[in-house]
């Protein structure tokens, strides 16, 4: 009896806004402390009856009685959570399925999944007006820093991960191309997009909500949810609709920089202060700690933080870990997935794989964290280094 309000405050987080859940929670607890010590007390006199080894029908009927019919409070405390319940259930859903000011009553996932991250909308600013800066300026990055790279109309671009940790999306253009860049430090997760949907311009920020651990985007012209591993809008008017991959590379400062020395870098001045030499995730890429659940619990077979390069074609997916490929020290892994021939590039020196398709638009390639990956494709083939 005592365990149930505090399941009830577990799923009121997950459906209903905050002033509510702090109503409820205030409820449920004094309703809870006044349970227990007045469960104490009849408890205590029950166990001297049977102390006294002896419990005729008149001492039961009086305990009865005394724990309906003389103790008021209590009989109350069990009325008011009753009430407390049928309010809840009466809530309009409008109210019952918002979070963070999105309207999850038509929402395509979960609702009882999607989790709020800590931050509130826009908690995480994102980078609206990014500043470029050339590669021999960019003395904050050191070779060894991971970048996210984009080459695309000619021109390359990184974006380092040490900023992405604080901003996770980058609204970005090259030329009449509009795309953004989404990094989720959670999954370790890595995504460009196209802007354009159909023949909108979407700008796009941090809901502050969460799906399998993995950010949710919104954008702000229609206040949708989309889901970052997902590729899709989950809930208001662009549910269901797919977003456009752009090629990334994930990879380290100095393995893109020899590979487009005229690249442009973001840069600190992002018009947020932060400390991007310190890291808010610190240690986190090396435990096999999870913050949020998942769906589908993470498998055995590698370490949760694992470096893995999931592929997905024609509706197939297959996991390359880095660690099988490392033991397979081999530059190039050649297969097919979906009936799409691919070639995988390993860079031993660098830790980093990148996917290479025999046909334009063949299939996306995403680096992440293996119980990233697994929780939104359990079904998912793996790469063994003896295959």
């Amino acid at each position: 009896m005592l365990l149930y309000p505090f399941i009830n405050i577990y799923f009121a987080n997950i459906y209903y806004p905050d002033y509510i859940n702090f109503f409820i929670s205030i409820i449920y607890i004094t309703e809870s402390i006044t349970l227990f010590f007045y469960v104490m007390i009849v408890s205590m006199k029950f166990w001297q009856l049977v102390f006294a080894r002896f419990i005729p029908q008149t001492h039961f009927c009086m305990l009865i009685r005394m724990l309906f019919l003389r103790m008021p409070v209590l009989r109350l405390s069990f009325l008011r959570l009753l009430i407390l319940q049928l309010l809840l259930c009466a809530l309009p859903t409008s109210i019952a399925q918002a979070r963070n000011g999105f309207d999850l009553s038509e929402a395509t996932i979960p609702t009882t999944k999607i989790l709020p991250g800590g931050p509130p909308k826009d908690g995480i600013p994102s980078i609206d007006s990014p500043v470029f800066i050339a590669a021999d300026k960019a003395d904050f990055l050191t070779e060894d820093d991971l970048v996210m790279g984009v080459y695309l109309h000619n021109t390359a671009r990184a974006y380092p991960i040490k900023i992405l940790n604080w901003h996770e999306i980058v609204n970005d253009q090259i030329n009449d191309s509009n795309f953004v860049v989404t990094f989720c430090p959670l999954c370790g997760s890595g995504v460009v997009f196209d802007a354009i949907v159909g023949s909108e311009t979407l700008d796009f920020g941090v809901s502050g909500l969460l799906y399998n651990s993995d950010v949710l985007l919104y954008d702000r012209q229609t206040n949708s949810l989309w889901s970052q591993l997902l590729r899709q809008g989950v809930s208001g008017t662009y549910a269901h609709i797919n977003l456009s991959v752009i090629p990334v590379q994930h990879t380290t400062w100095r393995h893109w920089q020899e590979q487009y020395p005229q690249t442009a870098v973001l840069s600190t001045d992002t018009g947020t202060e932060r400390d991007y030499n310190s890291n808010p995730y610190e240690g986190y890429d090396t435990s096999e700690d999870i913050y949020f659940p998942v769906e589908a619990t993470v498998s055995a077979d590698f370490h949760p933080k694992e470096w893995v390069l999931g592929i997905t074609a024609n509706g197939k997916t297959k996991a390359y870990p880095f660690s099988q490929l490392a033991k397979n020290n081999q530059p190039q892994v050649r297969d097919n997935i979906g009936g799409q021939a691919l070639t995988i590039h390993w860079n031993s020196e660098e830790n980093s794989a990148r996917a290479e398709w025999q046909e334009e638009d063949g299939g996306t390639a995403t680096r992440l964290f293996w119980f990233a990956w697994f929780a939104f494709h359990p079904d998912s083939e793996i790469y063994k280094a003896d295959e």
